[in-house]
């Protein structure tokens, strides 16, 4: 169970809405993910022209919780305004966090980062900030009251996966709220590793929406992350040097 805030969701898959061919397979693709809260960027919703194209209106958003990202945003103040109007619009109480710090690798910037969240919790939003892999920054935004941390694997829509599994399992070790690995997952090996990481939840978009059966992905990205959880709470064996026989020799007679 993922627990959000006061929300609880039985998937551990956040589904993004954008880029898809067409809305049809977008539809279809989100409901076979499973996932049960989808992510959105405010600035793409014609939010007071409604003779305007709904990118959502092929979804039944009755199912879901949306997440309305602050996408576009460089500093604290405008990702404020933003989450604002999303929930004047009555698109949300839950926000993620999004203010870039860098036009070409679309990294966060740390410092509007953290100001805008505390300006966010202060106004009663349920804070989820998307972050570098930087353990001490998840650290602080934690201790801010953030409901959940997400670093990134790697740059948004890169595709490189997780490039630093040690900062990813630091930030993990040490979170008391939720930690869902968002950006740069590429294929369903990337979404189990940071399940099996210890993550408790991955949110993704490109790797669904640009992959060459976005509906079939989406369904491998449900499996990856479900098998990489019970992987996870299995406990996986400790790698040793040397190979270890599988069955017991104990007991057996010689030839």
């Amino acid at each position: 169970m993922l627990k959000i805030g006061p929300y609880e969701f039985q998937s551990r898959l956040l589904l993004g809405t954008g880029k898809y061919p067409n809305f049809d397979i977008q539809k279809e693709a989100v409901e076979v993910s499973g996932a049960e809260i989808l992510t959105f960027a405010v600035r793409r919703m014609n939010i007071f022209e409604a003779n305007q194209p709904n990118f959502l209106e092929k979804l039944d958003l009755t199912k879901y919780k949306l997440l309305p990202n602050t996408a576009g945003a460089t500093t604290a103040e405008e990702a404020v305004r933003i989450a604002r109007l999303a929930k004047a619009s009555g698109l949300c109480d839950m926000i993620k966090v999004e203010v870039i710090g860098c036009p070409k690798t679309l990294l966060p910037d740390p410092v509007e980062t953290l100001k805008a969240a505390e300006m966010l919790l202060e106004e009663g939003f349920i804070v989820l900030p998307y972050t570098s892999d930087d353990v001490i920054l998840a650290k602080r935004l934690q201790e801010l009251g953030c409901h959940a941390v997400m670093p990134g694997a790697s740059p948004i829509g890169s595709g490189q996966g997780i490039i630093n599994p040690l900062n990813i399992s630091l930030i993990i070790e040490q979170a008391t709220v939720p930690v869902i690995v968002d950006a740069g997952i590429g294929s369903p090996a990337d979404a189990a590793l940071a399940m099996e990481l210890g993550a408790d939840g991955v949110l993704l978009n490109t790797a669904v929406a640009g992959a060459k059966d976005p509906v079939k992905m989406a369904k491998a990205m449900k499996l990856a992350i479900e098998a990489g959880r019970l992987g996870y709470e299995a406990g996986r064996i400790p790698k040793k040097r040397y190979a270890t026989a599988s069955s017991p020799m104990e007991g057996m007679s010689v030839v």
